[in-house]
């Protein structure tokens, strides 16, 4: 319902910019030719969108502050390029990238504000899973005495990850630890009595996984507990870096 609500807003706008430009023609402001209409057109559209996804994401209804801001930025230069206020051309697109500089800087700030990490506890109220469910800044520590380990599930993050596992009340089970980050550093100490299986790789940075050390450039390495088929207790591990480094040891 909702896409069919912005497709028909979407069709609106369309309608009023095609008749706002015919007027512009017929008082001879621009000349009419589909051609010139439509390099008119599409930085309206882009205007349109942008804004559309702007709002959506002030009001916490989806929508894109990075992509809505670029369209509304990218479709407004546009428009003034087309009645000669500017020059800027499509191919300038590339010159907007300080508009990401501007994004992380507003998420540092907490505009907008992260939803952070949630708990989602499951029908059978056994495992919850610590989640974090959308881009986010700021470093997560897991350092404290008899904290509760349980199934883990980060994203789309800039930051730094140290947990300390040692210091965990660990559940007779199989665990599933998953953190996929884009910048930053992922430091998890595992006690010497627990089996693990690991899948850890970086996109450019450094890996050391209990000892052995790659880096550079699409770097992966694994590790599997010859026990851990058979423990009871174990840790199903996923690491994933952008940029960074990855770093696991045994305590």
């Amino acid at each position: 319902m909702m896409r069919g609500r912005f497709l028909s807003n979407l069709i609106a706008v369309t309608l009023i910019a095609f008749g706002v430009l015919l007027i512009l023609a017929n008082v001879n402001v621009i000349d009419f030719d589909f051609g010139t209409i439509w390099h008119y057109l599409y930085p309206i559209l882009f205007v349109a969108i942008g804004f559309k996804w702007l709002m959506d994401s002030l009001r916490r209804k989806g929508g894109s502050l990075l992509f809505g801001s670029l369209f509304l930025v990218l479709g407004i230069l546009l428009l003034l390029d087309r009645f000669q206020v500017i020059t800027f051309t499509f191919s300038d697109i590339m010159k907007l990238w300080p508009l990401l500089i501007i994004y992380i800087g507003l998420t540092m700030i907490g505009f907008p504000k992260k939803r952070g990490i949630r708990v989602v506890v499951s029908k059978d109220d056994e495992d919850t899973v610590q989640k974090t469910s959308r881009f986010s800044i700021g470093d997560k520590t897991f350092n404290e005495e008899n904290w509760t380990l349980t199934p883990i599930d980060f994203r789309d993050a800039v930051g730094d990850y140290y947990m300390n596992l040692s210091k965990a009340y660990i559940p007779e089970k199989e665990i599933p630890i998953h953190i996929n980050n884009w910048a930053g550093e992922i430091h998890l100490l595992i006690p010497e009595n627990v089996a693990c299986r690991i899948d850890a790789s970086v996109k450019a940075g450094e890996l050391v996984l209990f000892g052995q050390t790659a880096d550079g450039i699409n770097r992966t390495l694994h590790h599997e507990s010859e026990d851990y088929k058979t423990a009871t207790r174990k840790l199903d591990i996923h690491l994933r870096m952008k940029a960074g480094s990855i770093r696991v040891d045994r305590v």
